[in-house]
C-alpha cells in the first residue's frame, strides 16, 4: 500500500510506500496510487512540505517487472481500443507521474532513503530535493542490466544534478553505489545512522516549514523550471516569480516581524 497521513510538524505530510514482500517495487494499483498521493500533496493547502519513505529494507525499486509490464501492455490496448483516457482510474502516465517526471509540484519533497533505491527509485530520486540516506542504502540505475531504459527522466535528470562523470557510472555501468559513495558523488544531502533517518528528514523539513510557503515554492519552481530553459529564458522566467512573490501578504510580513524582532505569521498568501 501507499500510506498517505499527516507529519509530526505542523505543514507537514509523510508518504510510506509499504510493499516489503516486494521490496516496495510497484504494480498498477501502487503507481496508481503513488500518483495519487502527490496529487493529494499537490493539492492539501495545509500542506507545505512532504516526506517519502519506504518500510523494510527497500525505499523504492520500481516497477515490479513480474506484474506491471503484462498490466501496462493491456491497459495501453484497451485504452487505444476504447479511445479512452483512463479505465477504471488508471491512466498510462500513472508510471511517470508516480515518479515526478513532469509532475510539476513546487512544495518541497524530502526523501528518506531507508533500503535499495533503485530503477524506479532513482527517477523519483531525481524529482525530489532534498535527499537523506541511511549507510545501509544502495543506489542504481539497473535498467540496462535487464534490457530496459530509464525512461522517467533518469538519464535527463541525473546528467543536471550531479558531475557529468559520476552521472555517466550510474547510468551505463548499472551497478549498485553504496550511500558514503552516493554522497560523495553529489546525489545525497545526507547519510546518517538508520535509526536517525526520520529525525534527519523532519529536521529539514523544520528548517523549510519556517519559511515563507509561497516564498519557498516560487524557489523551487524558479530553480526547476530554469534547468529547462536558456539562461536568458531563467533569468526573465526568475523576475516574473519574483515580481509576484514581492506582491504577497506573506512579503509585507516578513520585512514587519523581522523589525518588530517578532517570529513572522505566515499566511500564505
Amino acid at each position: 500500500m501507499i500510506r498517505y497521513e499527516t507529519g509530526p510538524l505542523e505543514h507537514t505530510v509523510l508518504i510510506t510506500i509499504d510493499r516489503p514482500e516486494a521490496r516496495n517495487s510497484a504494480d498498477l494499483d501502487h503507481f496508481k496510487a503513488l500518483r495519487e498521493a502527490w496529487e493529494r500533496f499537490d493539492a492539501d493547502s495545509d500542506a507545505w512540505v512532504a516526506v517519502i519513505t519506504g518500510v523494510g529494507d527497500a525505499f523504492f525499486t520500481g516497477a515490479d517487472l513480474k506484474t506491471y509490464v503484462p498490466a501496462i501492455t493491456k491497459l495501453q490496448r484497451r485504452i487505444a481500443q476504447e479511445g479512452l483516457t483512463e479505465i477504471d482510474g488508471y491512466r498510462l502516465d500513472d508510471g511517470t507521474k508516480a515518479v515526478l517526471r513532469g509532475a510539476k509540484i513546487w512544495k518541497p519533497i524530502i526523501a528518506a532513503v531507508n533500503g535499495f533505491c533503485t530503477a524506479g527509485g532513482m527517477e523519483m530520486l531525481g524529482g525530489v530535493d532534498i535527499r537523506v540516506a541511511c549507510p545501509e542504502a544502495q543506489f542504481a540505475v539497473m535498467e540496462p542490466k535487464r534490457g530496459l531504459f530509464a525512461g522517467g527522466g533518469t538519464t535527463v535528470r541525473l546528467p543536471r544534478q550531479i558531475p557529468f562523470p559520476q552521472a555517466m557510472e550510474f547510468l551505463l555501468c548499472a551497478d549498485l553505489v553504496p550511500a558514503e559513495r552516493a554522497l560523495h558523488m553529489g546525489l545525497l544531502n545526507a547519510v546518517v545512522p538508520r535509526e536517525e533517518l526520520m529525525d534527519a528528514a523532519w529536521d529539514y523539513a523544520r528548517r523549510i516549514t519556517a519559511n515563507a510557503p509561497l516564498a519557498v515554492r516560487a524557489t523551487k519552481q524558479s530553480v526547476w523550471e530554469g534547468l529547462g530553459l536558456p539562461l536568458r529564458d531563467a533569468y526573465r522566467n526568475e523576475a516574473e516569480i519574483a515580481g509576484r512573490i514581492f506582491q504577497t501578504a506573506d512579503a509585507v510580513e516578513g520585512p514587519k516581524a523581522f523589525a518588530e524582532k517578532r517570529p513572522p505569521r505566515w499566511q500564505g498568501k
